[in-house]
C-alpha cells in the first residue's frame, strides 16, 4: 500500500506582491484625498447655512415689534396720557420737537408729533453709560431724535408712528435691522415732513426759528 492519501495542502505564502502593494497605496491615497474634498465642501457649506440661520434668527426677531394701527392724528395742547411707555403715537402738540440729541427726557406730546412726521424716536435708560449712549447716537438718523426716558422697561427702546422695539442695549444687532425697516417714515401719516425745524427746547417751549409752524 502506498502512503495514506490527505486534504491537499496550500504552498506556503510568499512575500506580498509589489503590485498589491501599490494598490494598498493608492487605495489609501484615493479615501484620504476623498475625505479631505469632503470637509473642503462641508465645512463652507455648514458654515453659510449657519450663517443663513443665525440671519432668519435676526429677521425673525422683528416679530417682537409691537404694532399698532389706526392711531389718532389729532392735535391738542392739553398733556396726553399714553398707553405706551414711549408713547407711540396719537394726540399730540401742534408742534413738533426739532431733530438732535438731548441729554434730557423730552416732552411727549411733541415728540409724538415727529413721530406723525416720519421721525425715529430713540430713547434709553438714563443709567446707560455714557459709552453706550454715544454708541446710540452713532446709529441715529438724521429724521432722528435720541433721549433719555425715565422707567423705561427696556435698556433702549426705539420708536416710530406705531411701531416699536425693546432692545437688550445699545449694540443689539435688531436696531439696526428696525431702522432699516421702519426707519423711512414707511408707518407714518406724513412720512415727508421730518423733524427738522421744530421747537428746540426739549420741554415744548415756543422757541425761535420755524418751529412755530403746524402740520
Amino acid at each position: 500500500m502506498g502512503p495514506p492519501v490527505g486534504p491537499p495542502t496550500d504552498p506556503p505564502a510568499g512575500p506580498p506582491s509589489p503590485q498589491r502593494d501599490r494598490f494598498s497605496v493608492v487605495a489609501l491615497a484615493s479615501i484620504a484625498v476623498a475625505a479631505l474634498l469632503l470637509v473642503a465642501v462641508g465645512v463652507p457649506v455648514a458654515v453659510g447655512q449657519m450663517r443663513s440661520e443665525e440671519a432668519a434668527d435676526v429677521e425673525r426677531d422683528l416679530s417682537e415689534v409691537v404694532a399698532v394701527e389706526d392711531l389718532s392724528t389729532e392735535h391738542t395742547t392739553g398733556d396726553v396720557t399714553y398707553p405706551h411707555t414711549p408713547p407711540i403715537g396719537g394726540p399730540h402738540h401742534p408742534r413738533w420737537l426739532d431733530c438732535g440729541v438731548y441729554d434730557e427726557p423730552v416732552r411727549e406730546e411733541n415728540v409724538v408729533h415727529d413721530l406723525e412726521h416720519g421721525t425715529v424716536w430713540i430713547t434709553y435708560d438714563p443709567d446707560l453709560s455714557a459709552d453706550d449712549v454715544a454708541a446710540l447716537a452713532e446709529q441715529l438718523p438724521a429724521n432722528g431724535i435720541l433721549s433719555p426716558y425715565p422707567d423705561l422697561p427696556a435698556p433702549v427702546v426705539v420708536t416710530v408712528w406705531g411701531r416699536q422695539l425693546r432692545l437688550v442695549g445699545a449694540d443689539d444687532p435688531r436696531l439696526g435691522l428696525f431702522v432699516e425697516t421702519f426707519g423711512g417714515g414707511e408707518t407714518a401719516p406724513e412720512p415727508f415732513a421730518s423733524c427738522a425745524g421744530g421747537v428746540p427746547d426739549p420741554q415744548g417751549g415756543e422757541g425761535t426759528g420755524t418751529e412755530g409752524a403746524t402740520v
